[in-house]
């Protein structure tokens, strides 16, 4: 988005009175500053030093610039502020720059959500409602728009560089900021609350094993299982509800892939953080205003077979792609990952079935079910517990077909000890059953400790 367009789309909307220029982000809700008697409202000297910051900031500059954008405003507003005589404390100065400066350049009244590390979702519910995820629990903020107009305004900044539109005709999208950060957004009519944003927030320096195991994730030994697992190119689906850390499990896994491979990752929106070497990044494109043009995941799944992969890693299946990335599991590509939205480890492969019916393609249920069999070698189940911590809490074996069922054996539950402190405490547990996969460890020379499935 240019400057010039940037400039017109900090100006402040003058149909509702702005949020305090003072807040900050916490569990609180929205309230008004004290007024001191004889001063004139915070809010309203921000919205006219804005207005003529706006005003006289050269449209010409490079907006890749930031250090000079910022340096050009801040002497605006340090100028504006002097000829005016305001009396502002040192803190509510800084403030006050700050929030004209992302109004003009940023995201707003997001910009303080999305530098706080500790923040792992932002939850914009209309102009008045924002909440945030952190350490897995909600909390309301005092972070507020001005009014619909505003919230609008920062959706447009959002998806304008990346040629998203959104609008009655088109009143829902999905995109991503520049750091990686996935955002989908929502407008009315669909949303009866006026613009609904939800950011997923991207992480600086990806997650790593060791960061898992902190978290009570999983426990080393059952990473070192998982590890053999994707060395040994089994096929793999991380399973779980919303939130519930499936991408982050999957970028961890595929950590484990060899640096010598060639590995295609398709997504609808970029997420997967690889740190191979040899990686092609593959991203699904909605249609544009005409309602065409549109690249599914499902044409990149199959492009993706042409294109010499080792693995394939789809970030999310959700419709008719899943019968292509079955067939290419099927057909030389072993060690490929993909995730997909289930209860159970069970609920999964019946959602795999409902999505190959998607792709409409005439099979059998039970040809669906070979494919599926033959296919899948192993399902890593996600949950997100109820004091908000995320657990590995099911390692699941496809061992194929009986009849016209498909066979499933856990290899790992979870089972949970006890609560203390409000944490809930357990462990993942071996059932006692080899899976039949082993087999494949062996032959790629590799050893697993004594005793890790249960029995020595």
């Amino acid at each position: 988005m240019s400057l010039l367009r940037r400039i017109e789309s900090a100006r402040p909307s003058t149909e509702a009175p702005e949020a305090d220029p003072t807040a900050s982000v916490s569990a609180v809700a929205p309230s008004r500053i004290p007024q001191v008697p004889g001063r004139e409202p915070l809010r309203d000297a921000k919205m006219r030093i804005q207005n003529r910051v706006v005003s006289d900031l050269d449209p010409r500059l490079d907006l890749t610039n930031q250090l000079e954008v910022r340096r050009q405003i801040e002497e605006m507003f340090n100028r504006i502020v002097e000829e005016e005589g305001l009396a502002l404390t040192r803190a509510e100065r800084v403030r006050m720059l700050e929030q004209i400066t992302d109004e003009i350049i940023g995201l707003g009244p997001l910009e303080p959500l999305l530098r706080d590390e500790s923040i792992t979702e932002i939850m914009v519910n209309g102009p008045r409602q924002v909440y945030i995820e952190r350490v897995g629990k909600l909390e309301m903020t005092n972070v507020a728009f001005q009014n619909d107009d505003h919230v609008m305004r920062i959706i447009d900044r959002i998806i304008a560089p990346i040629g998203r539109r959104i609008d009655e005709s088109s009143p829902m999208v999905d995109a991503r900021l520049t750091d990686g950060s996935r955002v989908n957004a929502i407008i009315p009519p669909l949303s009866l609350v006026g613009p609904v944003l939800t950011v997923r927030k991207f992480a600086v320096s990806p997650l790593t094993v060791d960061d898992l195991i902190n978290f009570g994730t999983a426990t080393p030994e059952m990473f070192d299982f998982l590890d053999a697992c994707v060395r040994a190119r089994l096929n793999l689906f991380v399973s779980g509800g919303t939130g519930s850390g499936k991408t982050t499990t999957l970028n961890v896994l595929s950590s484990y892939i060899p640096n010598d491979e060639r590995i295609i990752t398709i997504e609808d929106a970029a997420e997967l953080q690889l740190r191979q070497e040899h990686v092609v990044t593959l991203e699904a494109r909605p249609p544009n205003i005409e309602g065409k043009g549109a690249i599914p995941i499902r044409e990149l799944v199959r492009n993706a077979l042409r294109m010499r992969p080792d693995r394939i890693i789809v970030g999310e299946v959700r419709a008719g792609e899943a019968l292509d990335m079955l067939q290419a599991m099927n057909t030389g590509h072993d060690g490929s990952m993909s995730t997909g939205h289930a209860n159970t480890p069970r609920d999964m492969l019946h959602r795999l079935e409902t999505m190959v019916l998607m792709a409409g393609v005439d099979l059998p249920l039970r040809a669906i079910r070979e494919q599926i069999a033959a296919a899948v070698d192993l399902i890593v189940h996600t949950a997100r517990l109820k004091d908000g911590s995320r657990k590995i809490v099911n390692i699941t074996e496809v061992q194929g077909m009986e009849g016209d069922v498909i066979v499933m054996q856990d290899v790992f539950v979870w089972e949970q000890t006890s609560v203390r402190d409000g944490k809930i405490e357990g462990a993942l547990k071996p059932t006692g059953m080899r899976p039949k996969f082993v087999e494949k460890f062996e032959a790629k020379g590799i050893r697993l400790p004594a005793g890790i499935f249960g029995f020595v």
